[in-house]
């Protein structure tokens, strides 16, 4: 699923775009893509984009007369960039847009349909769609320190909590867990305020990097589906099991559950321990190695 990095490359994108254009025409392709009703699609036609931003991993485009477009691209659903009134892409289409300056097509892969777009009329009915969770870029370390202890979950759990934090997904919480040198599976009220002040560093410092390398990579280009990714070259562990950490070359491993996965340095991050893989280490039972020592001094490793 897209996450903040990824949302602003496409808020950026669209912003150079279309701020200022006429949405001339709306081609839905897809029923199961409009989740709302009043005001229909049709009311958007002929209206003017005054602004294009981000709440929390939605795009949410501003017409003229308080009229809103909530964009929610969930896990495959994908921004496309082409010219005016342009041919939509076979299977994959689910609407199109069309401007003066080209045609932004929104497209999903697969066979399960979970990209929706809301249309609603006023900030009021723009706020429900607005999970509440806090601008960690947007906000101090004391805030961020509270918010992260309002509820007591694991790290992983907190961070991905829209609830609680914006815009934050599998992947950067991966990152920013490494970088802070903490346990996915660490309570947030077993967390010192001194951890948490650097899982606070971490997660500014972690976003602010990527959006800024993904903007340079990006340039004046429309995000495709290589450029918005789960799976990066320089992440340090997402999507990096059984490969060497960058930090202290120890095997990346993991914990898989449903269709989630969180991967994790035990040297960096869990003092040598392997965390329990629930099915996995249940399977295993007394193979299931303990530590990272016991993982190196197994024969098949």
């Amino acid at each position: 699923m897209p996450e903040l990095p990824d949302i602003t490359l496409y808020v950026d994108a669209l912003r150079a775009r279309v701020l200022g254009q006429s949405l001339e025409q709306v081609r839905a392709v897809n029923p199961f893509l409009v989740r709302s009703v009043d005001p229909p699609l049709s009311d958007t036609e002929g209206r003017t984009v005054e602004e294009v931003g981000r709440m929390g991993k939605r795009v949410v485009v501003r017409l003229s007369g308080e009229v809103f477009l909530v964009f929610h691209l969930m896990i495959a659903g994908r921004f496309r960039w082409k010219g005016p009134q342009a041919k939509l892409p076979g299977k994959l289409a689910l609407a199109a847009f069309d401007f003066p300056s080209g045609t932004l097509v929104i497209t999903e892969a697969g066979s399960r349909r979970r990209a929706s777009l809301h249309v609603v009329r006023g900030t009021d009915a723009l706020a429900l769609h607005d999970p509440g969770g806090l601008e960690v870029l947007e906000t101090d370390c004391d805030t961020f320190r509270k918010t992260l202890r309002r509820e007591n979950h694991t790290l992983r759990r907190a961070l991905t909590d829209p609830r609680l934090f914006s815009g934050i997904g599998n992947a950067y919480s991966d990152e920013i867990l490494h970088a802070a040198r903490l346990s996915p599976v660490k309570l947030t009220s077993r967390l010192t305020d001194d951890e948490a002040a650097r899982l606070y560093a971490s997660t500014c410092q972690t976003l602010q990097h990527w959006i800024e390398a993904l903007r340079t990579e990006l340039g004046d280009r429309f995000p495709t589906n290589r450029d918005v990714t789960a799976f990066r070259e320089g992440f340090a562990v997402h999507g990096r099991f059984g490969q060497a950490c960058p930090s202290c070359n120890t095997t990346v491993q993991r914990i898989r559950y449903a269709e989630n996965e969180t991967n994790y340095c035990p040297r960096c991050q869990t003092n040598g321990r392997i965390l329990a893989d629930r099915s996995l280490s249940r399977l295993l039972k007394d193979d299931w190695p303990r530590t990272v020592d016991e993982l190196e001094r197994r024969p098949d490793t």
